[in-house]
């Protein structure tokens, strides 16, 4: 599938190489950033330092999409993505970029809608219209909504292969392992915060949302359904 299918490359060129919308984009995920870190910050202690980049889901989703914009902004005012030269390294973050940002962008509406169908709650813990839930519930599933727009617009920049699929396939199994290995009987139960205890149901929609998210990338991105024919040059 061409990215094009999706979102018109006027629209992502327009986003993604005029100076001031490349900047508000970097300054919005700075911010998002900042706020996703603060969601996970009271748990992540007991965590270990090098593992922070698979346990803080959406700040990592959010560090791979700056990561491409930034490599951006050498071409920024060019007006042209074709100025871009499609390297290795920018194929590796761009596929990473996609796929976590879908991935994260789908885990986030299971993970807040897992209350729904669960009959054991006697009260559901997010949805409302009350303050809280209007943050807690619609604010979370709206940002977590742009993280596919922004997926959708990284997809225009890089190229992948089978092999970076494979590879950032592997470590996206890796995070839910370490989040959810708990429930095949692995010493792991390092989930985000949620505010149930979490079980099979949402570890197999985290699984599901890994599988979808690979799928998107190999769908959308340049080289993603050729091979290793389409992979990118080194850099």
């Amino acid at each position: 599938m061409d990215p094009d299918d999706l979102l018109a490359r006027e629209v992502a060129t327009f986003y993604l190489t005029t100076p001031w919308t490349l900047g508000l984009l970097l300054v919005a995920n700075a911010l998002a950033f900042l706020v996703g870190v603060r969601y996970y910050v009271e748990t992540m202690p007991p965590v270990a330092t090098f593992a922070w980049p698979i346990y803080a889901d959406s700040p990592t989703a959010i560090a791979f999409g700056t990561l491409v914009l930034a490599a951006l902004v050498p071409f920024a005012g060019r007006y042209s993505l074709s100025a871009v030269p499609r390297t290795r390294l920018v194929g590796v973050l761009s596929t990473l970029a996609v796929v976590w940002l879908v991935k994260m962008g789908l885990w986030t509406f299971v993970a807040l809608n897992v209350p729904l169908v669960r009959p054991d709650l006697p009260v559901d813990l997010y949805v409302g219209f009350d303050a809280d839930s209007l943050w807690a519930y619609w604010g979370i599933l709206f940002t977590h909504a742009a993280f596919l727009g922004e997926a959708l617009l990284l997809a225009h920049v890089g190229r992948t292969s089978r092999g970076t699929l494979a590879a950032v396939g592997l470590f996206a199994v890796a995070n839910d392992l370490f989040d959810y290995g708990f429930v095949v009987g692995l010493p792991f139960a390092h989930y985000p915060p949620v505010r149930y205890d979490p079980g099979a149901l949402l570890a197999a929609g985290s699984v599901a949302a890994t599988v979808v998210a690979l799928a998107v990338a190999a769908a959308l991105l340049p080289g993603g359904a050729a091979g290793d024919a389409g992979e990118a040059t080194d850099a």
